[in-house]
């Protein structure tokens, strides 16, 4: 299928659901992430959900850093981990992970994870037990590239967002390949595994199972800063909590992180804004979009 341009007109023909109603009927997100060193993922990508329409917020990460994270997100339930030797949640923490997700309405795996390796070895003992959308981000998408198929049991029901490097190493073909054809890889990604694979680059791609495509244009060159990615996951991850499907969440997020980094842009510079300031500024790009 040839991709589809997203354009504003386009999504308000594909309107979110209703954000109206008390925290609990915008749903629950769960993110899961983080390390000792690197919390900072989790905080922006569990705003960014909030900011995007989800009622009510719980962060599990690393136990060292959880008290301080949830001074900094005081909206937020936190949920201390255990940690390995190097920082990282450890595998025993898969039991509060899930056990903490059957009230959860979606659940974020991912933002501020950082060894392949222990991501992978929490992974196995979280994602079997999931029954809600799940929305996989950067790091964890190694846990597609082990096991293909680790996300069909939840039917369609999940999301990886990744960016070029990320896409090629999960697809198992060359970054080059990637930057060729972007939409193909994600197409033959989401295909295999089930899933609806939002990319950025330069330009952003949506591609879900049944063979749905869609392009976003926009952003510019200040998304490409330390902590975008988490923010964009985070938005997706909202619009999941908040009950838009699989491919409409993709598609939105995409389409917002893109807009909400014009916004700034505009405000700032092309140039040198943070991604602390992106989450901020979802709430007027929703409203634009009416």
């Amino acid at each position: 299928m040839t991709p589809e341009l997203l354009t504003p007109g386009r999504l308000r023909d594909w309107p979110l659901p209703d954000a109206q109603g008390d925290k609990e009927s915008r749903g629950q997100l769960l993110v899961v992430g983080g390390t000792r060193t690197t919390p900072g993922g989790v905080l922006l990508a569990g705003e960014a959900g909030l900011r995007a329409g989800a009622g009510k917020l719980a962060l599990a990460t690393a136990v060292s850093t959880a008290t301080a994270l949830g001074v900094a997100v005081p909206e937020a339930q936190v949920i201390g981990l255990e940690e390995d030797e190097d920082g990282n949640v450890a595998r025993s923490g898969a039991t509060a992970v899930v056990e903490r997700a059957r009230s959860a309405a979606t659940v974020l795996l991912g933002p501020g994870f950082a060894d392949p390796d222990a991501t992978v070895a929490l992974l196995r003992d979280v994602v079997p037990h999931l029954d809600v959308p799940v929305a996989v981000d950067a790091v964890a998408s190694a846990y597609l590239t082990q096991d293909p198929g680790a996300l069909r049991h939840l039917s369609g029901r999940a999301v990886l967002t990744v960016n070029v490097a990320e896409l090629a190493r999960t697809a198992g073909v060359d970054e080059s390949t990637v930057e060729r054809d972007a939409p193909g890889v994600a197409g033959e990604l989401a295909r295999r595994c089930g899933v609806v694979v939002l990319c950025g680059g330069e330009g952003k791609c949506v591609a879900a199972p049944d063979g749905g495509a869609w392009l976003i244009d926009g952003g510019g060159p200040g998304l490409g800063v330390s902590g975008s990615g988490d923010v964009q996951a985070g938005i997706v991850a909202g619009l999941l909590a908040r009950g838009a499907d699989p491919a409409q969440a993709a598609a939105w997020g995409g389409y917002l992180h893109a807009r909400v980094g014009e916004r700034l842009a505009a405000a700032v510079g092309v140039v040198g804004y943070l991604a602390r300031e992106l989450p901020g500024e979802v709430p007027a790009a929703l409203a634009e979009l009416g």
